[in-house]
């Protein structure tokens, strides 16, 4: 029962993390908007029925029924057609499909223009404002990240291998492209004994020096293994005081890349895993490590198409569901009951895992709202910055000015865009009901 109410906490307290999360993305829209004079009709947390709203001036702020998104309407993201006014009156055409919905859309965006909103049209800022408009929503989510994260490896601390050894394998086994981001399974009787376990070093050994070399870090440490190409090795622990010698014969074997996890390679292999131990860390600590988090969020990002393939298949019941692979709310809200509910671990360490969840959310938010196409936030950047090259262009070279690039053009892209989110957001959920990534 106990840990029914825990799962339910965690995903409860995930779930309103992550509605605060979007209602904030949408409120570094909201501000810096209404301070250049954009009209706002509507702030809403979520999509589909309206659960609770209220008008505060020309803005109804308000909650709806699914919490997986947000939106604040900015009145006058599309420009009119050339020759034609921002009334609200736009003639329409109907000479194509595609041409058919922008005149639509234009025909829909200025249903809400009124007397006197001519000069607060969004349309109608300079190309820096709008630039800090639509940068502002995702820009709020990298700076929640950097909160999370910084409030967890300064608060409670970060995992810091150590060269004691916590762990010694029985065997060894193999990587392939097919385990490498699998749990291992367990060993069996044709599998080698691994080399540790022959030299018989000991949980709490701690490492003093590889084939004569001093060690200092476990890193330093499984790298000197995996480039003991010959295979002899000589290795001294320090145990209960004392400093004891063993030798053994660290096999070559195939093993995830050290830059590139996905890449198999061949590398010496000894079969021990470190003690890791919190430590609290520094300012320094946190911005070097969001740093190297941001990079691996924009390859993560790279290779989403392929991860999707896997996801898919993984969902079809074709192979195993990856440890690394993308998940939808639904999925992180599953692992976030799943670490509030795993016995045997303090409420300290469950409640700052949610937080890291949360920032890990925060980060993939923002960088994904960064991508150059339309509907995301960065296809409105794009366009503000590609507005301000032709005209800075058009002033440089003495041409009439071209006036204000007309987003509308771009929203083929964005429907296609829209289509292939909402296919990836339905395979996503329906891999984390039927198949999910569970905690190792």
């Amino acid at each position: 029962m106990l840990t029914v109410l825990a799962y339910t906490l965690g995903v409860l307290l995930f779930v309103l993390g992550v509605a605060a999360s979007i209602g904030l993305h949408e409120i570094g829209h909201l501000v810096p908007a209404k301070k250049f004079g954009v009209k706002v009709t509507q702030y809403f947390v979520g999509f589909g029925r309206t659960v609770w709203s209220t008008r505060r001036g020309e803005t109804e702020y308000g909650v709806k029924a699914i919490p997986l998104g947000g939106y604040v309407k900015l009145v006058g993201m599309l420009p009119p057609e050339p020759g034609q006014a921002d009334t609200g009156r736009l003639r329409k055409s109907n000479t194509g499909m595609f041409t058919q919905l922008i005149s639509d859309a234009r025909a829909s965006e200025y249903e809400l223009v009124e007397d006197g909103d001519h000069d607060r049209l969004f349309y109608k800022l300079p190309w820096w404002k709008k630039v800090i408009v639509m940068a502002g929503g995702p820009t709020v989510n990298l700076v929640l990240a950097f909160l999370l994260f910084g409030a967890v490896f300064m608060i409670h601390g970060a995992q810091q291998t150590t060269t004691t050894i916590d762990t010694v394998s029985d065997c060894v086994i193999a990587a392939t492209p097919q385990n490498v981001s699998q749990a291992q399974r367990a060993c069996t009787d044709q599998d080698p004994v691994a080399p540790a376990k022959k030299a018989g070093l000991r949980q709490g050994d701690q490492v003093v020096s590889f084939n004569g070399t001093p060690v200092t870090s476990w890193d330093q440490f499984s790298s000197l293994i995996r480039a003991n190409d010959n295979g002899a090795a000589t290795i001294v622990v320090e145990r209960d005081g004392q400093q004891v010698t063993t030798t053994t014969n660290t096999t070559v074997s195939a093993r995830p890349g050290e830059g590139d996890p996905a890449k198999i390679v061949q590398a010496g292999f000894l079969g021990v895993v470190p003690k890791v131990v919190l430590e609290r860390q520094g300012p320094v600590f946190v911005i070097t490590t969001m740093g190297d988090y941001t990079w691996e969020t924009v390859k993560a990002l790279g290779q989403l198409p392929v991860k999707l393939w896997g996801v898919g298949r993984a969902a079809l019941g074709l192979q195993e569901r990856a440890q690394d692979s993308p998940m939808s709310v639904v999925g992180a809200s599953r692992v976030a009951g799943e670490v509030a509910s795993t016995d045997g671990i303090p409420a300290a360490n469950k409640f700052f895992g949610l937080l890291t969840l949360l920032g890990g959310i925060n980060l993939f938010v923002g960088m994904f709202n960064f991508v150059p196409l339309l509907p995301l936030d960065g296809g409105h950047i794009a366009g503000a910055l590609y507005e301000a090259a032709r005209r800075g262009l058009a002033r440089l070279f003495r041409r009439p000015d071209p006036g204000y690039f007309d987003t509308a053009k771009l929203l083929p892209v964005a429907y296609v865009m829209a289509s292939v989110i909402l296919v990836m957001s339905v395979v996503l959920i329906y891999a984390d009901i039927v198949a999910p990534v569970r905690l190792g």
